[in-house]
C-alpha cells in the first residue's frame, strides 16, 4: 500500500531549490515587505490548504486556520532564526493551529468530492474507483488520532522526513517512528476490514 511514497527524509530536487527562495522571502517579509508576504502566501497557501485539510477534514475551517498560519507567519518573520526549514517552521505553527481548531470540534465532516473539479485526467470509470479508494483512504485517515494522522499525512503527502516531521510536532525523532508504526498498522487494519466489506 506504501510503495508509492517516497521513504522518510527522501525530497525532491524541486523541494530542495525552493528553500533558497524562502530564506530570501523570509527575510524580507521580516523587514515587513507587504509583497513578499504575499509571495510566500501564495507559495504555502496550497500545501497548507491540503495539510489541515487532511487533519481536520472541515472544509468551512481550512482558510480560517491558513490564514491564522500565515498571519502568525508575518508577525514573527523577525524571528525565525534559520535552526530549522522554513517550511518545517510553517508547518509546525499549521500543525500546532490545526490541532489548536481540533480539540473544539465533534467528528469530522467529508468534504463533497462529487462536486470538485476533475483535475485527475482519469477516465470515468478509473476516476470512479480512485474516488472510491481515496473515500475509503480518508475514512481510514479519520480514525487514526491527530497526531498520527499528522504524521501519515507530512510523510506521505508533503515528503517530510522523520526529523523535520519531530521538528514540526515537537517531539522526538523516535516518537514519529512508533507514531508511523501505529498508525500504519492502523491504516492496514482498517483499509483490509473495509475490502472484505465490499
Amino acid at each position: 500500500m506504501w510503495t508509492n511514497a517516497k521513504e522518510p527524509g527522501e525530497l525532491s530536487n524541486a523541494a530542495n531549490e525552493i528553500e533558497p527562495h524562502d530564506r530570501a522571502l523570509i527575510r524580507l517579509v521580516g523587514a515587513g515587505d507587504l509583497h513578499a508576504f504575499e509571495s510566500l502566501y501564495r507559495s504555502y497557501f496550497h500545501r497548507l490548504t491540503r495539510f489541515i485539510d487532511r487533519m481536520i477534514r472541515r472544509p468551512n475551517l481550512i482558510e480560517e486556520i491558513v490564514n491564522d498560519t500565515m498571519l502568525t507567519v508575518w508577525q514573527k518573520a523577525g524571528s525565525f532564526d534559520g535552526s530549522c526549514k522554513l517550511s518545517t517552521w510553517i508547518f509546525a505553527i499549521a500543525y500546532r493551529k490545526a490541532m489548536k481548531a481540533a480539540r473544539g470540534l465533534d467528528d469530522p465532516v467529508a468534504y463533497d468530492f462529487e462536486f470538485a473539479p476533475d483535475e485527475s485526467g482519469h477516465e470515468p470509470d478509473e476516476e470512479a474507483q480512485h474516488h472510491e479508494l481515496r473515500e475509503h483512504m480518508l475514512k481510514a485517515l479519520d480514525a487514526l488520532s491527530f497526531d498520527h494522522r499528522a504524521v501519515v499525512c507530512l510523510t506521505y503527502y508533503h515528503g517530510l522526513g522523520y526529523a523535520e516531521i519531530a521538528s514540526i510536532m515537537d517531539c522526538p525523532v523516535n516518537t514519529v517512528k512508533t507514531r508511523m508504526h501505529h498508525a500504519r498498522r492502523r491504516l492496514e487494519i482498517l483499509l483490509a476490514r473495509r475490502a472484505e466489506e465490499m
